[in-house]
């Protein structure tokens, strides 16, 4: 399979999660996801034994590849791309092979070897999250990590943060997973300076925790 898509588009979640699918339709007899990338397969000299070794590890599950076209650099690369096309063709009965990245950058990948594109027949292509579900998944944040977060802070704020993610084309969900994560360092740094800290304290966030995260010209706006 392809997925082309750009970075924090869920690639690699659903790549996991397809693997359990699989394993419950007797596709595959783990399940389970080996992600690689260029650094995994190409070492000088010993490329196509690391290749064969992550191919291995990955038997009865996904060998799922970030960035596959950056093996197509040199001649390290290629000999990893030459030996996934073989061992694909041997262990087809029980592995399947993601490759993830750019659409450009993966169509030369593609091109890089003649048995590549009839081993790759399903391609799923992973669009950018609109605003309103980067909402939803900070929202989902919020729920797993049983956090609140004030009226004002999420109107204001928050919703600035994404708009500014979006037109800095950092509007995906790793975005979103990151923002929330800098929220919660700097509650911690703000509860610290707090005499007297409740329970619904630890779990609230506001409008200072993120405020840090805002550039000049969004903090004048606000």
């Amino acid at each position: 399979m392809i997925f082309v898509g750009n970075p924090g588009t869920g690639k690699t979640m659903i790549a996991r999660r397809m693997a359990s699918v699989l394993k419950e339709l007797g596709v595959l007899k783990k399940g389970h996801l080996v992600e690689v990338d260029r650094s995994a397969l190409v070492s000088a000299g010993h490329t196509a034994q690391k290749t064969k070794d992550k191919l291995k590890e990955a038997l009865g599950g996904i060998l799922f590849i970030d960035e596959a076209y950056s093996l197509t650099r040199d001649v390290a690369g290629l000999e990893a791309i030459d030996t996934l096309v073989k061992s694909m063709e041997d262990y087809r009965e029980n592995l399947v092979v993601v490759v993830a990245g750019y659409q450009n950058e993966m169509d030369l990948f593609l091109a890089s070897n003649p048995g590549l594109k009839s081993r790759f027949p399903n391609y799923f292509p992973f669009r950018d999250y609109n605003e309103h579900e980067l909402f939803q998944i900070f929202d989902q944040f919020l729920d797993e990590f049983d956090y609140k977060v004030t009226e004002e802070c999420k109107t204001n704020i928050i919703y600035s943060l994404i708009e500014e993610g979006i037109r800095s084309n950092k509007g995906n969900g790793r975005f979103v997973r990151n923002l929330f994560e800098e929220g919660q360092r700097n509650q911690a740094i703000r509860l610290e300076k707090q005499e007297l800290i409740t329970e619904e304290d630890l779990t609230m966030f506001t409008s200072e925790d993120f405020l840090p995260l805002l550039d000049e010209k969004e903090l004048i706006r606000i």
